[in-house]
């Protein structure tokens, strides 16, 4: 009598979840480019694995919302109560993506977690899993993370191998040299302990114009913690805001207008209110951002975080236009409400984008060493978009897309406030438009730094780099591959490439500053690690000195 042949075995199960944004245009609007991706993703654990592994997904596409995302955090709680905790859990990501949609369901699962993003600079998946690598790291949840052009080069192929036999997969990080390791100059020391010493006991302010900006739970720094530093939160409600601006007068909504155009600043002006930039949406930003510098003289804050997006988005034109000009010392007058001050003369406002409280400190930080060091003051976060090789053969090194979503101060942009220009906010993310305040960074040498949370402590990784200027049609490439209405920077990160940053990378943001040259930018990075330290920061120096050196 003949065997029966032994049935093969069932490939193993990997379950996939897509977090997705808030907004249902958004997410229609990207859907496409992920699903692009999840077939990508399904066919490299199919044959990576010989088979023994499938992804399945978690959740279904949605026929009515025309989109396969999580959209809110109810959703993601219906959708984990149905997942085996224990089964092999890749989020898989192309998007921007709100954290806590998922954030609940992925700090009580106990199988292994992968993060996994397309390397593509056309919707800011690369920034949406690196907030959620920085919220899991906050929250103290174990989990990888990879990224790939298409899932099929070496460097991820091994490592998603390694994750599907071991639940765990590992990178480099040679470029991290913890600042105990590393010998600070004595002028670093000496100054950066002063400011702590100084801040600790002056104490100082953050405006929070609301906090929670698009479930970036990474971005919120408990009162304990930051307190601890000396910096103290003044929560103000954004309906705040939008009562000032409904106070200030055309008058002065128009002067602040004349002042941009008298600077040389191209507004590119439509007539189509739902879909390009009007002068009526320029002029009610201009009065936001006499409402912005009130209310900051009002509760005297020494840093200010607009949240951006949900909420004033619904009353207001974008914030951009107001962010980028509180970060610049050269900015349009704003005089008190009886007309007897000007406020903030000759100051910039450290202004924090999307209530990033992290970029927050580090921002205050930077205003007041720079300011010491007699240094460029005005610094910016901008979110670690995307990188490629110059195409057009000018820079040799790897050149990071660094682009916030709207504005960065025009000081760091190639002729001032002439060189730069506004666009409309696209309207997919604001029904109301409002210009962006938008150039290319001039060449020079900076200094990066992040502070981020983990283990129950705040932590910084800092170090150095430079803006190189590529050719127009290169940088013009560059926005076309990620989003054109929004500032941009080519930054070349001293000792820290591709893989080394995202590596390391605990956050979505990353914040930076320019100095007058090498000598000068070293000083102030060291300066700032010395600071952080005495104020109880964990720092670690990530890459090298601009000559290749290692930092000693």
């Amino acid at each position: 009598m003949a065997r029966k042949k032994a049935s093969a075995k069932a490939p193993k199960q990997v379950l996939l979840i897509a977090n997705g944004d808030l907004r249902l245009s958004a997410n229609q609007n990207c859907w496409e480019a992920q699903e692009a991706m999840e077939k990508q993703l399904a066919k490299a654990v199919k044959e990576i694995s010989g088979g023994k592994y499938t992804i399945k997904r978690a959740h279904a596409y949605d026929s009515v919302e025309k989109h396969g995302f999580i959209n809110s955090q109810k959703m993601g709680m219906e959708i984990f109560r149905k997942i085996d905790p224990k089964q092999p859990l890749i989020v898989a990501e192309s998007v921007w993506q709100y954290s806590h949609h998922v954030l609940h369901g992925l700090m009580t699962h106990e199988g292994p977690i992968l993060t996994v993003a397309n390397w593509s600079g056309q919707w800011p998946g690369l920034v949406g899993m690196l907030n959620l690598n920085g919220c899991m790291t906050k929250a103290g949840v174990k989990y990888s993370t990879l990224w790939s052009d298409d899932f099929t080069d070496r460097y991820f192929t091994t490592r998603l191998k390694k994750w599907l036999e071991t639940g765990k997969c590992t990178h480099s990080k040679k470029h991290v040299t913890a600042l105990k390791k590393t010998k600070v100059p004595a002028k670093a020391t000496k100054l950066g302990k002063t400011l702590a010493a100084d801040l600790a006991k002056n104490k100082a302010i953050m405006g929070v114009f609301d906090e929670g900006c698009m479930g970036m739970m990474n971005a919120l720094i408990p009162d304990a913690l930051l307190n601890a530093t000396g910096v103290f939160k003044e929560r103000v409600s954004q309906s705040a805001l939008y009562y000032e601006t409904t106070q200030v007068s055309n008058k002065e909504a128009k002067e602040v207008y004349d002042w941009y155009i008298k600077k040389g600043f191209t507004f590119h002006l439509g007539k189509k209110d739902k879909t390009e930039l009007t002068k009526d949406q320029v002029l009610t930003q201009c009065k936001m951002y006499i409402a912005a510098v009130r209310i900051a003289d009002d509760f005297g804050f020494d840093c200010v975080g607009i949240q951006y997006q949900q909420g004033l988005k619904d009353l207001l034109p974008a914030s951009d236009l107001v962010e980028g000009t509180l970060n610049n010392q050269d900015r349009p007058p704003v005089k008190s409400r009886d007309g007897k001050r000007v406020l903030f003369k000759g100051k910039a406002i450290p202004h924090y984008n999307e209530v990033d409280q992290c970029a927050g400190l580090d921002g205050l930080m930077t205003n007041r060493i720079h300011e010491e060091l007699k240094q460029p003051v005005e610094n910016t976060l901008h979110d670690v978009r995307w990188g490629d090789w110059d195409q057009s053969g000018t820079v040799e090194d790897y050149v990071w897309v660094m682009l916030i979503s709207g504005s960065a101060p025009p000081a760091h942009h190639i002729d001032g406030w002439k060189g730069s220009d506004g666009l409309r906010q696209p309207a997919m993310y604001f029904p109301k438009g409002g210009s962006t305040l938008r150039g290319i960074a001039k060449p020079g040498e900076i200094i990066w730094s992040r502070i981020y949370m983990e283990s129950g402590k705040l932590k910084m990784d800092i170090g150095r780099g430079e803006v190189v200027k590529l050719p127009q049609e290169e940088t013009e490439r560059r926005w076309a591959e990620t989003t054109v209405e929004w500032p941009i920077m080519h930054a070349v990160l001293y000792g820290v490439g591709r893989n080394e940053m995202m590596a390391q990378q605990k956050a979505n943001h990353a914040q930076f500053a320019y100095a007058k040259d090498a000598k000068s930018a070293d000083l102030c990075m060291m300066t700032k690690a010395a600071m952080a330290q005495a104020m109880g920061i964990e720092v670690n120096i990530c890459g090298n000195q601009k000559n290749g050196k290692a930092w000693k």
